[in-house]
């Protein structure tokens, strides 16, 4: 699957959201991943009742975001694919797209419909749209006025 991932999709970044124990003979290591010149970015997160912390949230959109700035692809995943790694992708989407966490999950569903959110795992998408929404608004608010006509 590296191979393909690498090739075929033009993954540079990965987003680990299992704990180390997970993935120890079922995935690649960080050393693996360098090995083909991925970036591997490990957020562990307790399997079936883990909730990504918001730090978290933020670190794994910030670095999926240095990997679309350079027109490259990051791979997220978790043990299924249903829940941790969900979270993380509804995050990514609610910074990029601006929508609420509803909006995120309705659109990973329709892509992977046995995803399952679970309610602490909303909670904390609710707290990051808040976050990206207020940060939003700050940058509204101290953006300067270009549209003045200059009177003489």
């Amino acid at each position: 699957m590296t191979r393909r991932l690498v090739e075929d999709e033009d993954v540079r970044g990965v987003i680990t959201m299992n704990e180390e124990y997970e993935t120890r003979l079922l995935c690649n290591s960080a050393q693996e991943w360098r090995q083909v010149e991925v970036e591997q970015l490990r957020l562990s997160t307790i399997d079936m009742t883990g909730i990504p912390t918001l730090a978290n949230l933020q670190k794994g959109v910030q670095f999926a975001l240095k990997y679309q700035s350079l027109g490259r692809s990051v791979y997220v995943h978790c043990k299924a694919g249903r829940s941790r790694s969900a979270t993380m992708v509804a995050a990514y989407l609610i910074q990029v797209h601006s929508w609420s966490p509803e909006e995120a999950v309705r659109a990973i569903a329709k892509i992977r419909p046995h995803i399952h959110i679970r309610p602490g795992q909303f909670e904390i998408l609710k707290e990051f749209h808040k976050e990206i929404t207020a940060e939003a608004a700050k940058k509204e608010a101290v953006s300067p006025v270009t549209d003045m006509k200059h009177v003489d």
